[in-house]
């Protein structure tokens, strides 16, 4: 068998191990083969012993370790309709047509009460409001990057990269790249179809698309073929790697297996279906060996009929709170406890709706953090302002007070235990901002 055949076939399984050293995608899901040097049989050791030095986190036992999954939606998605400032007359002013209506215990489409300021879009009146009321939501207005660029492609390259904004910048570097650097690369995985620019960089890390259930793994006859061609060969440990993750997955996420599950819970009486479906077999891998993950959700670019309490928008955020809800369902318990998971997106959108009933690329934006184990300190965390057309940036964007670079570093600062050393390894000349989010 050629290898260029071989590579063929494990890209038409649906799982690439990428790294500059092992197989990258040419773009259409076809690997490439990549020069480079053997891993060392005693490449987890020296891995281990390099984080000891570091002063990195030990790994801790499958249910005891914590996880982090970073859920990217890709379009610059209103953060002023996700969480409502209700307190604020000029949001109403400004939007006439698309503003969510202050909470009102008659009114369906009305925002939900999370504190005297701010509301949360009706949508997730079933899914993350729960979790908001239980300790398990936090939002943190006014979140963002420093690059001022409004396009969609260079703003989430420079969120990926997480690297200064202005200097000279590596593209072969992401910043969840570097982290698994500090943790346990073994244990991370993108669940997409091409690796992320966040997990580009040197250390391998797999990716997996799930929108469809895993295809079979190499059959017998062909998986000893292809690990006898690589044998002694400088891609063999690698080869071999590639194929028991694969080996993994698909038996981790069977039809009957995923069924099984679904079906003896009984957690859902509407089918799963979309994000959902996805969401749920991303908690099912995290609640195994993986803990460090990501995860891109498209659609959120809404210049024209975005809608207010119903419409298009609203429909994106119940599928988004649905999967959520979802994953915290699946993991359990116990492994909820030691997770958290990160929303953002590239960019917030303008304060003032346009001509279309819209809105267009603006700022600042809101991310969510949801996980079992956060601190006590009340749903919306982060620096503040009020809204006022003096406040706006450029006087038509949420302003960024909190940079997600900081605020990321102060959370894992907490959650995995990482120095400031290790920190400013993950992200250059940034100081974390500890939010006490856990």
């Amino acid at each position: 068998m050629h290898r260029r055949h071989l590579l063929h076939a494990l890209a038409l399984g649906g799982l690439t191990i990428s790294s500059a050293r092992l197989f990258a995608t040419d773009g259409r899901g076809l690997g490439m083969e990549k020069p480079g040097q053997p891993v060392p049989s005693g490449a987890n050791a020296e891995r281990a012993e390099a984080s000891e030095r570091r002063g990195a986190p030990a790994v801790q036992a499958s249910g005891a370790r914590p996880r982090f999954l970073l859920v990217f939606l890709r379009g610059g998605y209103d953060a002023t309709n996700l969480l409502i400032p209700t307190s604020s007359g000029f949001y109403y002013e400004q939007r006439p047509r698309i503003a969510i209506a202050r909470p009102s215990a008659t009114d369906v489409n009305a925002a939900l009460p999370l504190n005297a300021d701010w509301g949360l879009h009706p949508a997730l009146r079933n899914s993350v409001y729960p979790l908001a009321q239980a300790g398990q939501a936090r939002f943190i207005p006014f979140a963002g990057t420093e690059d001022l660029s409004r396009s969609h492609f260079e703003t989430q390259d420079s969120i990926e990269l997480g690297q200064p904004v202005g200097g000279s910048r590596d593209y072969n570097s992401g910043f969840l790249n570097r982290l698994a650097a500090e943790l346990d690369a073994q244990q991370a995985l993108s669940f997409t179809d091409q690796l992320p620019m966040a997990f580009r960089g040197p250390v391998r890390i797999a990716n997996a698309g799930l929108r469809e259930t895993a295809r079979p793994a190499v059959e017998g006859k062909n998986r000893a073929l292809i690990a006898s061609m690589y044998q002694g060969q400088p891609l063999g440990a690698s080869v071999q790697e590639g194929l028991a993750l694969r080996d993994e997955l698909a038996r981790d996420l069977s039809p009957d297996r995923m069924k099984s599950m679904t079906d003896a819970a009984g957690r859902n009486a509407i089918p799963a279906k979309g994000f959902e479906l996805e969401a749920r077999r991303i908690a099912t891998l995290m609640r195994g060996r993986f803990s460090l993950g990501f995860i891109d959700v498209g659609g959120w670019d809404t210049h024209v009929n975005q809608g207010g309490a119903t419409g298009q928008l609203a429909n994106r955020f119940e599928e988004l709170g649905r999967g959520l809800a979802a994953i915290a369902d699946e993991l359990g318990p116990e492994v909820w406890r030691q997770t958290t998971m990160m929303v953002i997106s590239e960019f917030g959108r303008t304060f003032r709706e346009n001509g279309n009933r819209g809105t267009d690329h603006g700022h600042g934006s809101v991310y969510w953090l949801l996980g079992g184990g956060l601190a006590s300190g009340g749903p919306v965390a982060g620096d503040q302002i009020a809204l006022t057309a003096t406040t706006l940036f450029q006087n038509r964007d949420y302003p960024v007070l909190n940079d997600y670079r900081a605020v990321l570093g102060g959370l894992w600062q907490r959650q995995f235990g990482l120095s400031n050393e290790a920190l400013t390894r993950v992200f250059p000349s940034v100081r974390p901002k500890d939010l006490r989010l856990v």
